[in-house]
């Protein structure tokens, strides 16, 4: 006979509710740290700044930036694929690859403060190695978060997800930014910067470590564990999943398209600053004006990827994100008043891009099964990082071309991106018209 305290057992598909509900919380706690942690090197604005610091304004050592930025971002993850969807806890991997994002900033770190003259050229070659390390390891995160997320929370709540931590993490970072990085990055001889990287590394220890409360089962190991593969192979296998689904190879191609994009990002801030006269504390309210923008566009694009689609939801981006290299002319001509006070508004258009990142890596979850999700993350990273081969030879040639041809031309291949949306197929149409629904 039970007692009247008993309580009835909890359903398995309560139980499962409760710990998506609980999950959602904690990934989006550690999102919002890394989000106030990466205000601290924003890429539009305060990395090109350090390596201006460093290489006494060298466009051609910015031109590296974003090829190392993307290559770090798609090459160890397209190898760690199969390393990754074996791994029985994915959590675990998320800590080590957090943590592996804090080491070479809290590396900088330290170099920074030994240094007096900051001016050093064997330093550019360390920070543009510590720069790929940590990017590599940004790669490795976000392919581990994005098959994370896949196996704990549907489809239909990661755009809630989105939204949560762009609002709340937007907000804390512009408080990081207002309280932090303005008085920092006004220290006489840079010195600012030890104290920027500091914050930032120490942002990502603390996410990483957070990443353990996250209530996962382990994954079956598989049956048969197949011998360990040439190193080739991810890559044959990336291949051949771009030439054989053509509804992957269709958002291949437009998020190819809208990422060329990101070859601009370093020079914004150098055009400013030559064209206008730009100082130190602009700098602050670029990146203020930046993070305001992802925490006001990811609930946007959030709810509409949740009720409309991921597909809609990069529709609306890429046209919209379009126009930021327009603005950007405009504002930096002498057509335009005032110019310098409204530069700004470049950097709010700018935040439409991570947002957009991340829509791209949930639309990529829909396409295919759970266990299927890394190869096609990794996959979907190395399409897009092909145009960043071209990012330093912009960089060497920009200082001798009229600056409006490459901002003029890369507006005109995101709206390309943006007319092949209209190309693309919608997943979860397929499967509401096919009986299935997506995987939980």
């Amino acid at each position: 006979m039970t007692s009247p305290n008993d309580s009835p057992p909890e359903s398995d598909e309560l139980s499962a509710e409760r710990h998506e509900s609980a999950n959602i919380g904690i990934i989006a706690a550690q999102l919002i740290i890394m989000r106030i942690g990466w205000i601290f090197k924003t890429e539009s604005v305060i990395i090109p700044h350090v390596l201006d610091v460093i290489s006494g304004n060298a466009a051609w050592a910015r031109g590296f930036l974003p090829v190392l930025n993307r290559l770090g971002q798609s090459l160890p993850p397209l190898l760690a694929a199969d390393f990754i969807r074996d791994i029985r806890l994915k959590k675990r991997a998320l800590i080590f690859t957090t943590l592996g994002m804090a080491l070479p900033f809290l590396t900088l770190a330290s170099v920074w403060w030994w240094l007096d003259d900051r001016r050093q050229p064997w330093l550019i070659g360390l920070f543009l190695v510590l720069y790929f390390l940590f990017f590599s390891a940004t790669g490795l995160n976000q392919l581990v978060d994005g098959t994370l997320q896949g196996k704990l929370i549907r489809p239909t709540r990661r755009g809630r997800l989105l939204g949560i931590a762009g609002v709340i993490g937007s907000t804390g970072a512009v408080c990081a930014a207002y309280f932090l990085l303005r008085p920092w990055i006004q220290l006489p001889n840079h010195d600012g910067f030890v104290y920027i990287f500091l914050f930032n590394g120490s942002a990502y220890f603390i996410a990483g470590l957070m990443a353990n409360l996250c209530y996962e089962r382990p994954d079956e190991p598989p049956a048969d564990r197949p011998a360990r593969p040439p190193w080739w192979t991810p890559f044959i296998r990336a291949w051949h999943t771009f030439r054989d689904d053509q509804r992957f190879r269709r958002a291949a191609w437009m998020a190819t398209l809208f990422m060329t994009g990101l070859l601009l990002f370093p020079h914004y801030q150098a055009l400013a600053r030559e064209m206008l006269g730009t100082s130190d504390l602009d700098i602050i309210w670029w990146v203020i004006a930046q993070n305001i923008s992802v925490g006001i566009f990811s609930p946007v694009f959030g709810g509409i990827a949740d009720r409309y689609g991921n597909r809609m939801a990069l529709r609306i981006a890429a046209f919209l994100a379009a126009f930021t290299p327009l603005i950007a002319v405009l504002l930096a001509s002498s057509w335009f008043p005032f110019s310098r006070q409204w530069f700004w508004i470049t950097y709010v258009f700018l935040g439409i891009t991570p947002v957009t990142m991340k829509t791209i890596s949930n639309y990529t979850l829909e396409l295919v099964p759970r266990e299927k999700h890394p190869q096609y993350l990794s996959t979907m990273t190395i399409c897009y990082t092909i145009p960043f081969l071209l990012s330093p030879l912009l960089g060497a040639i920009i200082d001798y071309i009229p600056w409006q041809v490459p901002f003029l031309a890369v507006s005109g291949t995101i709206a390309c991106g943006g007319l092949l949306t209209f190309r693309m197929a919608e997943p979860r149409q397929i499967d509401n018209s096919q009986g299935r629904h997506s995987d939980y």
